[in-house]
């Protein structure tokens, strides 16, 4: 409604959105544009859900086909909760597993011109070491040292590029923000999942880096001017995000939790780290937790040894009743880059 009225509009149309809203879409599409992808069943009875999870096996990959604010994807060996995610959900996606490290690429996207922003990778699981349960995110970092060179134009051209011409030719075509959730198999690139908007907390790391002014890139997206854009210019440095949620994340979150270090952040670690609020409110003259995944804290520096040490210390500043967070983010990553 708002691009019919004559004002520019960075994001898909609500038929474009579908890549994100139905991940049965989002499979039909990419079967169409050839696009790589993990082999999958779409189910609407207790039969066909038994089924396709004995056709592929433990772990079980169980996908809420709508939207579940971060939390409608269950990986499980257990067939009994693997069932019980299903039968919770009205339709559901069932998929064989992807081994291999996740990467999340953003691009940007007039329906026509791709445009690839730099590769993140998120820490999806709540605990240190890839433990406990499945959040919307707990971290991320960027750039991806051990990634190869030429996997950003592997994805342009195998998935970003193809998706956006095969809407494009259903007469939807997707303009905005296209995010590729890619897994890195032995068999190579294949796409877990489309979102249809900057995703959190891997848009933390990603827009630290990115040095060519934002709102000139999205404009051009909403105009249809991406081609004569010229090439983005990023920051050599390493970006880190950690985030720091509320107690019993990501089951039902406790609120209402006082925040304080803010301002000891913003004094003593400013510009190289810095805060950026996502569950909480004003209380008065304090702050207060309001949501499950209540902030991130965002580092720089000139390689992701001294990011993390950054962000970290950062976090360390931060008193959170019953506040938790992940000590691992980048870790690996940092340590194999020495």
């Amino acid at each position: 409604a708002v691009r019919a009225a004559g004002i520019p509009v960075f994001g898909p149309s609500g038929e474009a959105a579908r890549l994100e809203g139905s991940k049965a879409f989002a499979k039909d599409v990419m079967a169409a544009a050839g696009v790589p992808t993990a082999r999958s069943y779409v189910c609407a009875t207790a039969d066909e859900v038994a089924e396709a999870l004995d056709a592929f096996g433990a772990p079980y990959v169980v996908k809420d086909d709508g939207l579940a604010a971060g939390k409608g994807v269950v990986v499980t060996s257990d067939l009994a909760a693997a069932k019980a995610h299903a039968a919770a959900c009205e339709r559901v996606v069932i998929e064989e597993f992807l081994d291999g490290p996740e990467v999340s690429l953003f691009a940007v996207t007039d329906g026509e011109t791709v445009v690839p922003l730099q590769p993140a990778q998120d820490f999806k699981r709540a605990l240190d070491g890839d433990e406990g349960p499945n959040t919307g995110g707990m971290g991320a970092y960027s750039p991806l040292p051990w990634a190869d060179p030429k996997l950003v134009d592997e994805v342009l051209h195998t998935v970003l590029q193809p998706t956006v011409d095969e809407l494009r030719r259903r007469g939807a075509p997707f303009s905005g923000l296209l995010y590729a959730g890619l897994a890195i198999t032995g068999r190579g690139v294949r796409v877990i999942e489309f979102n249809a908007r900057f995703g959190d907390p891997e848009t933390q790391v990603v827009l630290a880096r990115l040095r060519t002014p934002l709102a000139g890139l999205l404009m051009a997206a909403a105009t249809g001017n991406l081609a004569d854009l010229p090439p983005l210019r990023w920051s050599e440095d390493a970006a880190v995000t950690v985030v720091v949620a509320s107690h019993n994340y990501p089951g039902t979150p406790r609120t209402g939790d006082p925040i304080t270090g803010l301002a000891e952040v913003a004094a003593e670690d400013a510009p190289d780290a810095y805060v950026l609020h996502a569950g909480t409110r004003q209380d008065g003259d304090a702050v207060v937790s309001a949501g499950g995944r209540v902030l991130s804290v965002t580092a720089s520096g000139k390689d992701l040894t001294e990011a993390r040490e950054r962000a970290y210390r950062a976090v360390g500043r931060i008193r959170l009743d019953g506040g938790q967070y992940r000590t691992d983010i980048a870790a690996k990553a940092a340590a194999e880059a020495l």
